[in-house]
């Protein structure tokens, strides 16, 4: 079945190939793509994009809920990809006006919109493994638990662990994060990301449409901004690599990550758009496998040709920061029959590539 497809956010780094991968599956479904085209991603002057045919761009933000509307009622989508929002855990302790207004009331605006028309039968949310904070934990009795904030005094002090809840028997170890683990949102960022899951699935309600939610773990890939000071980790780090600046490593280098290649995660909204599930379905969508921060990065400086000890462990920490984020991707395998195609090496390998060639632009 053909379908006409919405994308908010669909110029962005992961939004531009969803456009592409669901033209490839079917070349006769109809997109509208709705983005601001924001500097801080896309520069200072962007360009109209280009998709080809069979896709329609407007220019516009979420929290103009008239455009909004008026875009929802020109492409009367069955499908609805919500990427649009502010990402960043530090900028949003910085703006949370910002973030509030894009990512939740950008939300709400949305599903007013949706509820002019009556064809719309399915949103997929990109949402954040940020939800869970400091995620799920397991003690010598097997039983799991949430970890409790980290506290910057503490932090300050050089003790980066994970408080855990009063009655835990020690020793405690980190487990994947899953949807059974109750959400405990630790940054602005974190907390608007959860109210947008709220609202889709309190707002979706006996409405003609099910939400479905895939929290992302650390998306990375060529293609993303090596411009925006907030964008990924590794897009950062290896402009700062490149540039032949010593890498700042925060806490204690331990700090761990899944790393989820954006090629995987276009494949998982893909597969969330064709499977049937019902309403408020939570998956999570990650690599599965827990890397560290100072693992990584050398990692990456060796894909880029350079040594791998230009680094320095620093002690530094961020308010919102969580200690551990790993993917339990059992729900999407079970599911959509979904899993990861690219290693986190090849990954990698094809990131640094990707980044030679577009820090060589940029230099010239």
């Amino acid at each position: 079945m053909t379908h006409n497809v919405l994308i908010t956010g669909g110029a962005g780094f992961i939004g531009s190939r969803l456009v592409i991968a669901l033209l490839k599956k079917d070349p006769a479904c109809k997109i509208w793509v709705f983005d601001n085209l924001h500097p801080q991603v896309h520069g200072d002057h962007p360009a109209t994009p280009e998709f080809g045919a069979g896709v329609t761009f407007v220019k516009g933000d979420v929290t103009d809920a008239h455009a909004l509307t008026n875009v929802v009622k020109a492409c009367n989508p069955q499908i609805v990809y919500h990427l649009a929002a502010e990402t960043g855990t530090g900028q949003s302790y910085d703006e949370p006006t910002r973030y509030c207004a894009v990512n939740v009331l950008g939300t709400s605006h949305l599903i007013e919109a949706l509820r002019t028309q009556t064809d719309v039968k399915k949103v997929v949310l990109a949402a954040s493994r940020a939800v869970y904070g400091e995620g799920g934990y397991i003690d010598a009795k097997g039983i799991e638990f949430v970890g409790l904030p980290r506290q910057p005094e503490t932090m300050a002090s050089g003790d980066f662990s994970v408080p855990v809840p009063a009655g835990i028997e020690l020793p405690t170890r980190p487990i994947p994060s899953h949807a059974g683990l109750p959400p405990a949102p630790a940054s602005v960022y974190a907390s608007t990301k959860l109210m947008q899951e709220y609202l889709l699935c309190q707002a979706g309600e006996g409405s003609p449409w099910d939400a479905v939610i895939l929290r992302f773990q650390n998306v990375y890939g060529p293609g993303q901004s090596l411009r925006n000071p907030y964008t990924g980790v590794l897009s950062i780090f290896a402009r700062q690599i490149l540039s032949g600046a010593e890498l700042a490593i925060y806490e204690d280098g331990n700090i761990a990550r899944d790393f989820a290649y954006v090629d995987d995660i276009v494949g998982a909204l893909v597969s969330a758009g064709n499977t049937d599930v019902k309403h408020g379905t939570i998956m999570d969508i990650g690599s599965g496998e827990p890397v560290t921060i100072l693992d990584m990065s050398k990692m990456l400086m060796r894909a880029l040709g350079k040594r791998d000890d230009a680094l320095k462990i620093t002690g530094a920490f961020r308010i919102g920061d969580i200690r551990y984020a790993c993917a339990n991707i059992t729900a999407a395998r079970e599911i959509m029959n979904w899993h990861p195609q690219i290693s986190v090496q090849e990954g990698v390998i094809r990131l640094a590539e990707w980044a030679k060639t577009e820090f060589s632009n940029v230099q010239g």
